[in-house]
C-alpha cells in the first residue's frame, strides 16, 4: 500500500471516528472541502455534461384521481408507466398528503442534524441493521471520494417492525405521520403501476415491498467548493420503489440520453423513482435510472427518500413477472431473494452498477 493510501485510510477514519460528519467540519469553519471528499480530475472529466435545455421530469397531477374511476385511473396509469421507462422518475403532485405533514419533515430532519453533536453521536453507526442509525457515507470506506454529506435512517428492512421508542424524541413525531402518509401513497402507485403495464391491480402490491422499508434524511450542507466534490454520486436505486421528499434548494440530477437533468424542486410534490428490483421483476418495462446529487455553495439542502426493499429475511423469491414474459420478451434477470439484493448493495460502492449482477448470463 502507498504512502498516499495509507494516509487516505488515516484520514477516513479520522472523520469516522469524530462521528460528527459533514455538518462537524462546517462547524469547525473549515473553508476548503478535504481530500477525501475531491473527486479525482480524472474522473471529473469522464463526467457528463449537464442539461441546459429547460426539461425535467415528467409531473402528474393526481388530483380527481379515484379508484371508482376507470377513464382516470387508466390515464393515470398509462402516463406513469410510460413516465417510468423513459425515465424513471416522476413527480407527483396532488397526492392528498397534507403540505403541513411535509412541511414538519423536513424541519424536523434539519433539527436533527443540527443540534449538538453529542447529542446525534450516540446514534453514530455504521450497524445498518439498526432500527436507527446517524452516519456519513454508508459506502465511505468502499469509494473513491466521500460525498458531501451526512444522513440519518430509520430502518425496518431487517426487523420488519416499526418501533416508534428507537425514534429520537426531536423527530419521532413528524417521522411516525410521515412514515404513515407515504405507506398508503406507496399502494397507489403500485396499483396504478400495475395497471399500467395491463396486469392485475394488485399485482405489484403482492410482491411485499412495504414489509420492509427504509427512511433516509439527507443532510448537505452549504459546501466551500463544491466543484470537488458531490452530494452523492451516481448511482441506481437498488431497492424496488423510493418516495422523496425534497426541499427548494434543488441538487438531485438524473442522467437522460447522456446528459444530467436537473430535478426542479415543485413545492408539495413528491418524486418517484424506479429501482433495480422493480426493472428486474418487470422485466425492463420499468427502468432503473443513475441519478446524482452535485454539492452546492448554498444550503443546507434536506432530503428524505423513503425506500421499498422488502424484508431481509423474506424467504420470497423474486424474478420476473411471468404475466411479462413471452416467447419475443425471454426473461432477462435470475430469481433473487431480498437478501441477495441488499446483501449485494452494501458490498459495493454507491456507484457500482448492481443490476448488472443479476442478469442471466445468456444475455452478457
Amino acid at each position: 500500500m502507498s504512502d498516499s493510501e495509507c494516509s487516505r485510510i488515516d484520514d477516513l477514519k479520522a472523520f469516522d471516528e469524530a462521528k460528527s460528519g459533514v455538518q462537524g467540519l462546517i462547524e469547525s469553519g473549515t473553508t476548503t472541502v478535504p481530500t477525501i471528499f475531491v473527486r479525482s480530475t480524472e474522473d471529473r472529466s469522464k463526467d457528463f455534461d449537464t442539461c441546459v435545455e429547460n426539461i425535467s421530469v415528467p409531473v402528474l397531477d393526481l388530483a380527481n384521481f379515484s379508484a371508482n374511476d376507470d377513464n382516470r385511473t387508466t390515464e393515470v396509469a398509462k402516463e406513469m408507466v410510460s413516465a417510468s421507462k423513459e425515465w424513471g422518475f416522476f413527480q407527483v403532485v396532488n397526492h392528498g398528503i397534507p403540505l403541513e405533514t411535509l412541511d414538519k419533515m423536513i424541519e424536523c430532519g434539519r433539527m436533527f442534524h443540527e443540534q449538538d453533536a453529542e447529542a446525534k453521536m450516540k446514534y453514530y453507526s455504521r450497524d445498518f441493521s439498526m432500527t436507527f442509525t446517524y452516519v456519513s457515507n454508508h459506502d465511505l470506506y468502499k469509494s473513491t471520494s466521500a460525498n458531501w454529506r451526512d444522513n440519518f435512517y430509520f430502518n425496518t428492512t431487517f426487523s420488519g417492525k416499526m418501533d416508534p421508542q428507537q425514534l429520537p424524541s426531536i423527530c419521532k413525531d413528524a417521522v411516525l405521520e410521515y412514515v404513515n402518509q407515504i405507506l398508503k401513497l406507496c399502494d397507489r402507485v403500485l396499483m396504478l403501476l400495475s395497471i399500467g403495464l395491463d396486469l392485475k391491480p394488485e399485482t405489484l402490491g403482492e410482491l411485499e415491498i412495504k414489509k420492509g422499508w427504509n427512511l433516509g434524511c439527507n443532510y448537505y450542507p452549504a459546501c466551500p467548493e463544491p466543484e470537488l466534490t458531490l452530494g452523492a454520486h451516481g448511482h441506481a436505486d437498488t431497492n424496488f420503489l423510493t418516495i422523496l421528499l425534497q426541499d427548494q434548494i434543488g441538487g438531485l440530477q438524473v442522467l437522460h440520453q447522456n446528459k444530467w437533468v436537473n430535478v426542479n424542486p415543485i413545492y408539495g410534490a413528491l418524486i418517484v423513482n424506479i429501482g433495480d428490483a422493480l426493472q428486474m421483476v418487470s422485466n425492463d418495462q420499468l427502468k432503473s435510472v443513475y441519478h446524482r446529487v452535485i454539492a452546492k455553495n448554498v444550503g443546507p439542502r434536506i432530503s428524505l427518500p423513503l425506500f421499498f426493499n422488502g424484508l431481509f429475511s423474506s424467504k420470497k423469491i423474486y424474478g420476473p413477472i411471468k404475466e411479462l414474459i413471452s416467447e419475443e420478451n425471454p426473461p432477462i434477470y435470475k430469481d433473487f431473494t431480498i437478501e441477495e439484493m441488499m446483501t449485494y448493495f452494501f458490498s459495493k460502492s454507491l456507484d457500482d452498477l448492481g443490476i448488472e449482477h443479476f442478469k442471466l448470463n445468456s444475455i452478457l
